[in-house]
């Protein structure tokens, strides 16, 4: 399918964005933060252009956000072409990014979409394909469409030249954290169960994964990988099985807050400029074929999360928990170690979590998303 540039949006009657025009927008802060800790890495991207899959989900747009940013602040002159498989929902959604004049829109499937011409200097995959709720309806085809995704991208890469690659994984690929691990690194070696159809998604990133650097191996791409863990921000979105997502709509909706399960599990949350900065700069000094976690070490438990929700965005309101914890079943554990982002890449977590929520709150008020 055609590529829609951002040329072509603004002939729909969306202005083209300078960065003056991105400074009213209700991520200003976080932009600034991002491009604090990431300066010295954008000459990377001087005059360079590059491809980005998933780039209008939760992880994408931030993406796309930062890098229009620094390309207007630092006059990078480089291009990001970003294939979506709904171009308008993007406009209506982040219509200031899909009208940047160094982003195009490329409409498309990422297991089937039509290979653009020219180079790439950089190739980012944070496309994926998630069961909306629950078990997933057809593991086998989710499955299967990550890895065809993934194949398909790493053949664009190879084909366009690129050297740098980024794969957004994800902390899936552990399986079930055992409870005395607190953190778990990325020298784990365990993994979903193999015959619980439940963890196709987690088997997918794992062969994702083996793909990359299998064909980074014959092609000679660097690529690096980011296992992802959960996060919280703006574009985060309200309407999935996304326990932080869902809190923070029922406060901005004046509570109650309902938790669906007895509370107990535990995860942590990094915040969305966070993740930006971890992101771009695993992806441009990373060490090829490296994993590195991406997340926080915070770790809370579910109910501690529906709390700190209602003490930042409406206090005293309501938490519900609809079961009871269970005696003697240890708690379920999802929380990273970062060892290696902190000591070789020099990463940290900069905004807690309180202040995570609240600044997601603020942002949702002012875009209406609820």
């Amino acid at each position: 399918m055609p590529a829609r540039s951002g040329r072509g949006a603004q002939d729909e009657g969306i202005a083209s964005v300078s960065v003056l025009e991105l400074a009213r927008s209700p991520l200003t802060d976080d932009l600034e933060h991002v491009l604090a800790q990431t300066r010295d890495l954008w000459d990377d991207l001087r005059g360079q252009r590059v491809f980005i899959t998933g780039g209008t989900g939760f992880i994408g747009t931030w993406l796309l956000a930062s890098f229009a940013w620094a390309n207007d602040r630092l006059g990078l002159g480089a291009r990001a072409t970003v294939l979506t498989r709904a171009p308008d929902i993007f406009l209506r959604r982040a219509g200031y990014l899909a009208a940047h004049p160094a982003i195009e829109l490329l409409a498309g499937d990422v297991v089937t979409f039509h290979m653009p011409e020219g180079k790439f200097s950089h190739v980012i995959h944070a496309a994926t394909f998630l069961a909306r709720s629950g078990r997933p309806s057809d593991p086998l085809a989710l499955l299967n469409a990550n890895l065809r995704a993934t194949r398909r991208v790493l053949r664009l890469a190879c084909r366009c030249g690129a050297r740098r690659f980024l794969f957004t994984s994800s902390g899936a690929v552990y399986g079930r954290q055992p409870p005395e691990l607190a953190r778990v690194p990325e020298e784990y070696v365990g993994a979903p169960e193999a015959t619980d159809l439940g963890s196709a998604y987690g088997h997918s990133k794992r062969l994702s994964e083996l793909l990359t650097v299998g064909y980074a191996a014959r092609h000679g791409l660097e690529p690096t990988i980011a296992r992802c863990f959960a996060f919280v921000g703006p574009y985060l979105p309200f309407d999935r099985r996304l326990a932080i997502g869902n809190f923070l709509a029922d406060a901005l909706r004046g509570g109650p807050i309902e938790v669906l399960g007895d509370g107990t599990p535990v995860r942590s949350y990094l915040y969305a400029a966070d993740l930006a900065s971890w992101l771009w700069t695993i992806f441009l000094r990373g060490q090829a074929g490296r994993t590195y976690n991406v997340g926080s070490e915070e770790a809370v438990s579910i109910a501690e999360v529906a709390r700190a929700v209602a003490d930042a965005v409406h206090p005293g309101a309501e938490i519900r928990i609809a079961g009871a914890p269970r005696r003697g079943v240890p708690a379920e554990r999802y929380v990273p170690a970062t060892r290696r982002a902190r000591e070789e890449l020099g990463l940290r977590e900069d905004i807690g979590l309180a202040e995570a929520i609240s600044r997601t709150a603020t942002w949702a008020r002012r875009t209406r998303v609820t």
